[in-house]
């Protein structure tokens, strides 16, 4: 007769799954509350405590720890030598192991390590020739149909249990070794990065294809943090999202929840071509669209506000892969899913990203994310003239759009507005000058942002041929104080902010 160990926090399904195997023959060994649960469903089992002959101890932390537990699980019925230790010390084998564990990421704590459930698991999945091993619910009915298919589990249903259970333990210390990098602010200080970082992922959903149709592409989870804004997203309307899809709105649902007033971001190629506040969510749509509308032209629309059907009138008149809100109202939503190929998104806000990774080879490169704060305290006017309360608001609208820009990157503002947007180049002069040619006049009396430093007076140079009257900027050049007195020449204000926001 086949013997199943079942021990589980999560006791979905377990009494039905307890049920079925009885009704096929199987003997069932389980311990504590999972004991408790198919007893009081009328099904026979064996306690722990029965096979091994010691009670749960230590307030139930030594429980499955125990040779007559994991020597049932570990051993290899062809081995001589098992089988006689088998013998000699009263074991009997175990062909199935259903274990999952404490919820550790739900409430991180000492009390909350598992030990006898991981202990279990990683060794019944060593012994995946012999023994099956199941931590997912979702399993349960694969294995009963494995039984009555095969007459028992066969070898590659439990090759892949096992490398699922591997995976599960490898999620669960991952967020042990979490809770102590931020928990434990005596190994290092609270702004280092950890000694070692544990990924722990899960694919979340199959993408149409990844950066290009012959890359396979997905979106993958963060099985310790509770997922993000994607997993709880709903898609209206529109075909299923592709990689680049899911890129770019990461990017412009990011940009958009910067502002405080309504605003709309319309992102292109992971970089804003269109940024704008209004008075309300249709005419901050306006706006941002009339920034760059070539670019804006199959492009990802986020906006901070529901989307009304005024904004949605004017939205379906240009070609847009992607628009994300936090709802629609019923008219918006009737216009826009009206359009075969618009994905429609309503989500909630994105959360606070930690940090960032980028594979590099043999590795990643890790850093922080980049945090935009908006603490005048910490700028310095550095020209004679000083900035007005309305080119104030223009320079902090400016910087917040900038901070999202590729480097180098030169924004153009007025009104809060962006009106002109130079990303990506290899040379500032070079973003000057492409900003000034998208803005074509409208930056006149308004407000040029820099990611970094101007090295010479050349990039400020062109944004005062643009028109501008005010600039902000991180400073730091060796040549600061020429570029100030170019400003000065120019009858413009300067700020410096003293942090430099690059992004590649």
């Amino acid at each position: 007769m086949p013997t199943a160990l079942l021990s589980v926090y999560d006791k979905t399904g377990v009494a039905d799954m307890a049920a079925a195997l009885r009704a096929r023959g199987w003997k069932l060994v389980s311990s504590g509350g999972t004991a408790a649960v198919i007893a009081d469903a009328g099904i026979e089992v064996t306690d722990v405590a029965e096979l091994t002959g010691v009670p749960a101890i230590l307030g139930h932390r030594v429980v499955t720890l125990h040779p007559r537990v994991h020597g049932g699980i570990l051993a290899d019925p062809t081995d001589a030598e098992h089988i006689a230790d088998m013998a000699a010390h009263g074991i009997e084998p175990i062909d199935l192991v259903v274990v999952n564990l404490y919820p550790f990421a739900s409430d991180p704590g000492v009390e909350l390590i598992d030990i006898g459930g991981p202990a279990m698991v990683r060794a019944a999945a060593k012994n995946h020739a012999h023994v099956a091993v199941v931590v997912d619910p979702s399993d349960y009915d694969a294995v009963l149909a494995d039984i009555d298919s095969h007459g028992s589990i066969s070898l590659g249903l439990r090759r892949r249990l096992a490398r699922d259970a591997f995976a599960h333990t490898a999620a669960y210390d991952a967020a042990i070794v979490d809770w102590f990098d931020r928990s434990d602010s005596s190994a290092e200080s609270a702004d280092s990065l950890p000694r070692t970082i544990h990924l722990a992922l899960e694919r979340a959903e199959v993408l149409r294809y990844g950066e290009n149709p012959h890359q396979q592409g997905a979106r993958y989870r963060d099985m310790n943090r509770g997922g993000g804004w994607w997993d709880t997203a709903t898609q209206h309307g529109g075909k299923a999202l592709s990689y680049l899809n899911l890129y770019d709105t990461e990017a412009a649902w990011r940009l958009v929840h910067r502002f405080d007033d309504p605003a709309v971001v319309i992102v292109k190629h992971a970089n804003p071509c269109g940024v704008a506040a209004g008075s309300d969510i249709a005419t901050a749509y306006r706006l941002a669209n009339a920034c760059d509308p070539v670019s804006a032209f199959g492009g990802i629309v986020a906006a901070n506000r529901a989307v009304d059907a005024a904004m949605a009138i004017e939205l379906a008149e240009v070609f847009t892969e992607v628009v994300v809100a936090p709802s629609f109202s019923a008219d918006a939503l009737a216009i826009l899913t009206a359009k075969a190929n618009l994905r429609v998104l309503s989500a909630a806000a994105p959360g606070d990203r930690i940090v960032d990774l980028r594979p590099i080879d043999g590795g990643l490169l890790v850093q922080h994310a980049d945090p935009v704060p908006l603490d005048r305290s910490e700028w310095q006017v550095v020209t004679a003239a000083a900035p007005s309360d309305a080119q104030w608001a223009d320079i902090e609208f400016a910087w917040l759009v900038c901070a999202a820009v590729s480097s180098n990157a030169i924004v153009y503002a007025r009104d809060l507005q962006a009106v002109g947007i130079g990303a990506g180049q290899q040379n500032r002069l070079d973003s000057s000058r492409i900003a000034a040619e998208r803005a074509a006049g409208r930056a006149a009396g308004g407000v040029c942002a820099s990611d970094a430093f101007f090295p010479f007076r050349d990039g400020l140079d062109a944004a005062v041929a643009a028109g501008v009257t005010a600039v902000v900027q991180p400073g730091g050049s060796v040549r600061d104080a020429e570029v100030i007195a170019a400003a000065d020449e120019a009858g413009i204000t300067m700020v410096f902010t003293g942090r430099r926001h690059f992004r590649h």
